[in-house]
């Protein structure tokens, strides 16, 4: 692949360039093309990101951007004057060269391919928010350096079995934003779709299945921050997710694949303008006091109608279990319409603050924030302001590590109105800014790829001082003589709760809660909200 960019580099129109690092200690590779190289990527022209083999067990889209680009700097394309183009050539470096031929069990083809965990055997799409890995890292570097009008993501699909060839993503309309969300689903991708039709390609929605069939529907994907057109569309930016059928040969995925970022070139090349302004007119639609939700679930309520060719699905005998296992049955195709659920609606929001604040303790978050180009301003004096307080109250973690981490979810606060003392060098971040959503989702702890929800502040989960009980026994008594008011509600916790009854742990947790000795810094957030 490099020796490949090495010679194609000949060409006046491509440029290579080495950017940051990866956890294989390996830079990634960048292929531009720019039809006239005098001007600057920003000037009078749309710039496509391209990203290849985060699962590099996948690399169709490896070798399809290899062809694409040499046609396009060879002329074979016509040369595109309005668009210009950024590939990286290969996101997982140390997955590509982790090669084998026997771990993608479920694909046909090609002979030999690389891993999907990266060096640190971390799933790089599981990673666009947490950002463990140096990819990730680069990547965020290489988003804010580029600022791309367009994102595509390259991959090969798990699941059902379909006569399809090409299946997509395409980044979730409610999480894009009225204006983007309308102008990328109703105007760009089915003008995209279009193109590819007349190329013979019937490309539909990621076929989103497991454990059964898709031929009574199924959901739009909910590609969430975590993921790479989740992180992209918090800057504003639509993407896709192409996902080619695992089971179709090779070559079929890799055209798929060419095609598909060849028909999205060419809507950009003459309608690049009217997606920035879209994109423009979308970051208008988030501003303080508005609220923005941070959950959403399927509305199965509506549904489009989708053409979809499939197989029948059968339940036979397994030769291996003797019970009862899926087969499509490939002499029984069917094409027919069924539903495709598309419409989220969100189940829990909060109202967007006009600032947050981030203690200067906080500076794993306050790095993250940097790279992501969010702008801040220094306290410059220790000051006391009323601001908005979370305390966390209840959530669930997995049970067993999720991509290093044990992931929250389900999180429910407590919220109050506090008076806080700012410290000299603590950061006011205001929330109009164009990172915006990339600030609520996650600095809002209830958000499902918060901060908080990858472990974070999970310091604040554990108290830091106890008590001993027969030296709290007495504290506890005092504090009850003295203080009718604790005295009364110590009684009717007991009445509600016959398990305290017969536990003076629990009576005494209890109290010392309820006292001036429990520290105030358990469970509270340390990001605050100004409104």
């Amino acid at each position: 692949m490099l020796d490949f960019y090495a010679e194609l580099e000949k060409f006046p129109s491509i440029t290579t360039r080495k950017w940051g690092t990866t956890d294989s200690g390996e830079p990634l590779l960048i292929v531009f093309y720019n039809y006239n190289p005098k001007k600057t990527f920003s000037e009078d022209r749309g710039l496509v990101l391209i990203n290849n083999g985060i699962h590099p067990g996948e690399p169709d889209g490896i070798d399809a951007s290899m062809r694409l680009l040499r046609d396009l700097a060879s002329g074979k394309i016509p040369h595109l004057k309005n668009t210009s183009v950024a590939v990286v050539a290969s996101y997982n470096v140390g997955g590509m060269l982790n090669r084998n031929a026997f771990t993608r069990v479920n694909q046909n083809g090609p002979e030999s391919y690389g891993f999907r965990g990266n060096a640190r055997n971390f799933d790089l799409n599981r990673d666009f928010i947490k950002t463990d890995s140096r990819n990730a890292v680069s990547f965020q570097e290489l988003v804010h350096e580029l600022k791309p009008e367009f994102f595509i993501d390259n991959h090969v699909s798990n699941g059902a079995d379909y006569q399809h060839t090409l299946t997509y993503i395409a980044t979730n309309k409610e999480r894009l934003g009225k204006t983007l969300g309308e102008f990328y689903h109703r105007t760009m991708n089915p003008e995209v779709l279009k193109d590819l039709k007349a190329k013979g390609i019937e490309a539909i929605p990621y076929v989103n299945v497991w454990g059964t069939t898709p031929d009574k529907g199924y959901d739009q994907f909910m590609d969430s921050p975590r993921y790479a057109t989740g992180y992209t569309s918090l800057f504003d930016i639509p993407g896709t997710v192409v996902e080619t059928h695992m089971l179709k040969p090779y070559a079929e995925r890799e055209e798929a694949t060419y095609q598909n970022m060849l028909s999205h070139l060419r809507y950009l090349e003459k309608n690049w303008q009217k997606l920035h302004k879209a994109r423009k007119e979308n970051r208008r639609e988030y501003t303080a006091g508005k609220n923005y939700p941070l959950q959403w679930k399927v509305d199965r309520s509506v549904s489009d109608s989708l053409l979809f060719s499939g197989y029948k699905g059968l339940e036979v005998p397994s030769g291996v279990t003797g019970l009862t296992r899926l087969k499509y049955d490939r002499n029984a195709p069917y094409t027919k319409h069924i539903p495709f659920y598309t419409n989220y609606t969100p189940t829990l929001a909060v109202k967007v603050p006009r600032f947050y604040v981030v203690p200067k303790s906080q500076w794993p978050i306050i790095a993250h924030l940097k790279r992501n180009r969010i702008q801040t301003t220094v306290i410059t004096q220790d000051t006391l302001v009323t601001a908005e307080v979370y305390r966390i109250k209840d959530f669930n973690t997995v049970a067993a590590p999720y991509e290093g981490h044990y992931l929250h979810s389900n999180v429910q606060v407590d919220t109050t109105m506090e008076s806080v003392r700012l410290q000299l060098g603590d950061l006011l971040v205001p929330t109009a800014q164009p990172g915006i959503k990339y600030l609520l989702e996650t600095l809002e702890p209830q958000g499902v790829d918060s901060f908080f929800a990858w472990n974070y502040f999970d310091s604040i989960l554990g108290q830091k001082e106890h008590y001993s009980d027969y030296v709290f026994e007495d504290t506890a008594l005092e504090l009850l003589s003295k203080n009718p008011d604790l005295r009364e509600r110590f009684k009717k916790m007991l009445k509600e709760n016959p398990g305290a009854q017969k536990s003076s742990r629990q009576q005494l947790d209890w109290i010392y809660h309820a006292s001036p000795h429990y520290e105030s810094s358990h469970r509270k957030y340390p990001i605050y909200r100004i409104h």
